[in-house]
């Protein structure tokens, strides 16, 4: 498998820039999928004291490793950015296929595949690829639309995160001055005016602390203690769904919604209970209150389940449910927490973000909303836009003008909150209620102070009437999550296919791209040399290349974790089946279990492996030079049957020469993409 192998910073200027000029997209984002501002509304919220525009944001994820993923994520709206969990031990080795999409969301695939010193050069540059955006004027971004907040994520245990190079890490995000000096030196010369930019040093004072499976809950308040006392963080603890306890999480997740994955004993015999959370949960905030700092909780992480065996590797004994039925489960803590808590705790959210319940999940205040699962489907990045569309219209037949009006009115429960609000003024009281009738505006009606306490009761009596339901609500059940994406029973192969482009969202790296041949019929010929010299030429077949439209995979950003081999109709794998470009001649040296190609940036030479033999091209005048084991030829690409020179110590099959021509011809020729960015 190759390496993720984070892309240079001037060539990701350039690229996004000079793709946008000519494509209308962004990193394969079309433009028409950009989400640019609110349309009159008010979607900022508040977050650790900041005011970011929006709040929805990915997950810590596959959307937050690499400084495209940011990037794309902000294109789509999210303005809360959950940057990948990093640990001590950034040399995991990661089973493949690590992602299961086929139907609700199942992986294997638990922290950063950088290291930390790339994880925090990526995030730097994330911060300022965005700032570029903005600052360009090139995106027509409504005013004030703009507003991010970067939020760190780290684990797993007190011991690695006091270590020294996760300390680095978390320092070089709490003030970016030298990564930003270095970077701002590489920004290409045509946007030389972006180097004078203000970029702020500061790319985040907040952490999500991902204590992920089995850690002791003493251990979770000392991690979360030490990182609001000695690092002066704003401060999330990510908690466990598991957190309901063996036979509430069977009840619902067996039970209620029927699905038969079984969660062992050992997550919840590993994992803290209600109790111990609610007791550490209301002493971090106490702590964090006394320091002037604040603190939250985020639910929830995956769900640990036993692993089949029938799509992630056996050797994985366990594998981690995400999707609808989390939904159902983290929503149901959302509700224990405001009965325990009100809204005292500010509480973020991941689980099973969709089109469908986005705009509900705004509603009980939780701030961010997360996604990772739904932007693995078909469509990607682009399906954030519809979570805002699905939003505003249900913000506008409800007459919310902002997220705060929307709490209040999101689940029809306004007048309940605003009756639960004690020893309100009656006057007020009436105003309030004078305005809701006439759909006016509630806050100028409530007072700030009213208002405030208003959207507080609303908090819980949303939480109450939305998690209520959702037991109810057959769309989280087994029944209507059982239905993979098609096949159609073809077997992709290196050109052609049904050239649906399917893969190229689904990949949260920007992995997989589009590239154009001409449509060409050669003869498959065999070169053999003749002992008294000179070439003998069989030939055996055509060679057809019927589409000028094809498919491909840049290698450097291609984890393997399969997810377009799901969502591709034929089989194979687009990442497997399609050429495979390396970004850097030592990256293709490296990967020599992997067949592809690497195109030298000037254009005159690609090397490339089929089925581990490896062989070159590279133009010399007029002609080409043909080398691999065991022979070296030169040839005129016109006529090369008859213009062959060189030697061979046997056949030669001049398919191959045909196939490095096309793909080195495809690369120079290509407009915008990372084989010439």
């Amino acid at each position: 498998m190759a390496e993720l192998a984070p892309y240079p910073f001037e060539r990701l200027v350039t690229r996004m820039f000079a793709e946008l000029e000519q494509r209308r997209s962004i990193f394969d984002l079309p433009e028409r999928k950009f989400v640019l501002g609110p349309g009159g509304r008010d979607w900022s919220v508040r977050f650790h004291g900041a005011q970011p525009s929006t709040p929805l944001g990915p997950a810590a994820g596959p959307q937050s490793q690499l400084a495209q993923n940011v990037v794309l994520s902000f294109l789509g709206g999210a303005r809360i950015f959950e940057l990948k969990t990093v640990q001590i031990n950034d040399r995991l080795v990661i089973p493949r296929p690590c992602i299961d999409m086929r139907t609700v969301g199942y992986n294997v695939e638990w922290s950063q595949e950088l290291t930390l010193e790339q994880s925090l050069e990526e995030y730097v540059k994330a911060a300022m690829l965005v700032e570029m955006l903005a600052a360009s004027g090139k995106l027509a971004l409504a005013p004030g639309f703009g507003r991010t907040v970067f939020d760190m994520s780290v684990g797993y245990d007190l011991a690695g995160i006091r270590s020294e190079r996760v300390g680095a890490f978390m320092r070089g995000l709490l003030d970016a001055s030298a990564t930003i000096d270095l970077l701002r030196r590489r920004i290409p010369a045509a946007h030389a005016a972006l180097r004078d930019l203000d970029y702020p040093t500061k790319i985040s004072g907040t952490l999500t602390l991902s204590t992920f499976h089995g850690c002791p809950p003493e251990e979770i308040e000392r991690i979360a203690s030490y990182l609001l006392e000695e690092l002066g963080l704003d401060v999330v603890v990510k908690l466990n769904p598991t957190l309901l306890g063996r036979e509430e999480t069977r009840r619902i997740l067996n039970d209620a919604l029927g699905y038969p994955d079984h969660v062992p004993d050992s997550a919840f015999d590993a994992d803290a209970r209600y109790d111990q959370a609610v007791g550490f949960v209301d002493r971090l905030d106490g702590l964090a209150r006394r320091l002037g700092r604040s603190f939250g909780i985020k639910l929830t992480n995956t769900l640990v389940v036993e692993n089949p065996g029938d799509f992630l590797p056996k050797s994985e004994k366990v594998r981690y449910l995400s999707g609808p039925p989390l939904h159902v489960l983290a929503m149901t803590l959302v509700g224990r927490f405001r009965e325990t808590f009100g809204d005292r705790i500010p509480i973020s959210f991941s689980a099973g973000i969709d089109r469908a319940n986005f705009a509900d999940a705004v509603s009980l205040g939780l701030v961010p909303v997360t996604v990772c699962s739904d932007l693995l489907r078909t469509g990607g990045y682009g399906r954030m836009q519809a979570y805002f569309e699905k939003l505003g219209e249900r913000m506008d037949a409800a007459g919310a003008r902002s997220v705060d009006d929307w709490i209040v009115l999101g689940q029809g429960r306004a007048e309940a909150a605003l009756d639960a609000v004690e020893r309100a003024d009656p006057a007020r009281v009436r105003a309030c209620k004078e305005a809701l009738a006439a759909r006016g505006d509630l806050r100028a009606a409530a007072g700030p102070e009213l208002f405030a306490r208003w959207v507080s009761a609303a908090r819980l009596e949303n939480a109450r009437q939305y998690t209520g339901d959702l037991l109810a609500n057959p769309r989280y059940a087994l029944a209507a999550n059982t239905k993979s994406p098609p096949k159609r029973g073809t077997h992709l192969v290196l050109f052609d296919c049904l050239t649906c482009d399917k893969c190229v969202p689904v990949c949260p790296n920007d992995a997989n791209f589009t590239y154009v041949l001409p449509k060409v019929e050669i003869p498959i010929v065999t070169l053999r040399p003749l002992e008294g010299g000179g070439w003998s030429a069989e030939r055996s077949g055509t060679l057809r290349v019927d589409k000028k439209h094809q498919l491909a995979n840049f290698a450097d950003f291609c984890n393997e974790c399969g997810n377009c081999d799901v969502f591709c109709p034929e089989d194979g794998g687009p990442y497997l089946a399609k050429p495979r470009f390396f970004g850097s001649l030592e990256g293709w040296v490296a990967a020599k279990g992997l067949d592809g190609f690497f195109v030298e940036p000037t254009g005159a030479a690609i090397h490339g492996r089929f089925g581990g033999k490896e062989l070159h091209l590279r133009a010399d005048g007029a002609r080409d030079v043909f080398t691999g084991e065991g022979f070296e030829l030169s040839l005129d690409a016109a006529a090369p049957e008859t213009s062959v020179t060189g030697k061979a110590d046997g056949p030669v099959d001049l398919t191959y020469f045909h196939v490095l021509r096309w793909l080195r011809s495809a690369a120079r020729e290509q407009p915008v993409s990372y084989l010439n960015g």
